[in-house]
């Protein structure tokens, strides 16, 4: 109510709650008395038995907002938890997300595609994030509205080896996007994803996990997520090498690069055969039709000229 009193608010209310802010109410009633549960996720691996999935709180912020006087638009931009929204049984939120607080985009935070990386990163499997996927469209669909998911992604972090990572470059390839910024893994303090990197052991499962420490291969990683980039081809290439999947380099749809050589002997060729076809066209002289009668005529008159002297010649 302050804020639209500014004289700068424009109407715009840009995002609310910030990052899993659908996942705002307590998650179930013993947490309530006993707090969290010290060694259980509430969503991962799977959604907990006990789990109370309700957004009846967070779309009753939303109308409040929405019904204020100067208000035009109220956004959500900072990523929703998808997992909770599926783990809902009613769809009223789902509804009133895409019917109200979506700008044509809406962001999401798989952050990878393959199960390994996701069970690093606490999250669900990729199958979750297809289903949430589906469902967002079919309820735009519904609405009669063309609004689309940008996908958040992460490289190179802990459990990503290059097999993982040019996973994640054809999932980009198929959904035909290219990310313009990528998150490229870095520890931060408190978090299991930091104890992982340095101890390559998932505290979880007390298992080794592959983490990635070379730049040069984190950077391969990193390219093979924006492999339409120009700039990338030598280390997206590389990589792909590497990992063994030559066969994604090519002049098939599925391939994630051309091989350079070769693109750049047929654009020779192809240069050349124009400049040659330009060349053969300007020695060519144009059909006129007054030089050609021109010359028929003055044919005519030779031969013309020629039988009256054979006539005077016999004459005499």
């Amino acid at each position: 109510k302050l804020m639209i009193e500014e004289p700068d608010f424009k109407g715009y209310i840009h995002d609310v709650g910030g990052p899993t802010a659908d996942f705002r109410a307590p998650a179930c009633e013993k947490q309530m008395t006993k707090g969290v549960c010290p060694h259980k996720q509430c969503l991962f691996p799977e959604p907990c038995k006990n789990l109370r999935a309700d957004h009846s709180d967070y779309i009753a912020l939303l109308r409040k907002l929405r019904a204020l006087p100067k208000v035009k638009k109220v956004f959500i931009r900072s990523g929703i938890r998808f997992d909770y929204v599926l783990a809902d049984k009613k769809s009223t939120f789902l509804e009133e997300l895409c019917r109200y607080h979506v700008s044509g985009q809406l962001k999401v935070a798989p952050e990878h595609v393959s199960d390994p990386v996701l069970a690093c990163l606490g999250k669900p499997k990729a199958a979750v994030y297809q289903e949430f996927c589906r469902q967002y469209k079919k309820m735009n669909e519904r609405l009669g509205l063309k609004q689309y998911l940008v996908p958040y992604l992460m490289s190179s972090h802990p459990g990503s080896t290059m097999k993982e990572a040019v996973e994640l470059a054809e999932y980009c390839r198929d959904l035909g996007y290219m990310p313009e910024q990528v998150q490229d893994f870095y520890p931060t303090p408190s978090t299991m994803s930091t104890v992982m990197y340095y101890t390559g052991i998932d505290p979880n499962t007390m298992q080794p996990v592959y983490v990635c420490h070379n730049p040069h291969e984190k950077a391969m990683q990193r390219a093979l997520i924006q492999y339409r980039n120009p700039k990338n081809y030598e280390l997206v290439k590389e990589a792909l090498h590497l990992a063994g999947r030559e066969d994604l380099i090519g002049f098939d749809k599925k391939c994630l690069i051309r091989p350079r050589k070769l693109a750049a002997d047929a654009e020779d060729a192809s240069s050349r055969y124009k400049k040659k076809d330009k060349i053969n066209k300007k020695q060519q002289k144009p059909f006129s039709f007054h030089s050609h009668t021109h010359s028929s005529r003055r044919s005519v008159s030779l031969r013309s000229q020629g039988h009256s002297a054979g006539y005077e010649k016999h004459r005499r």
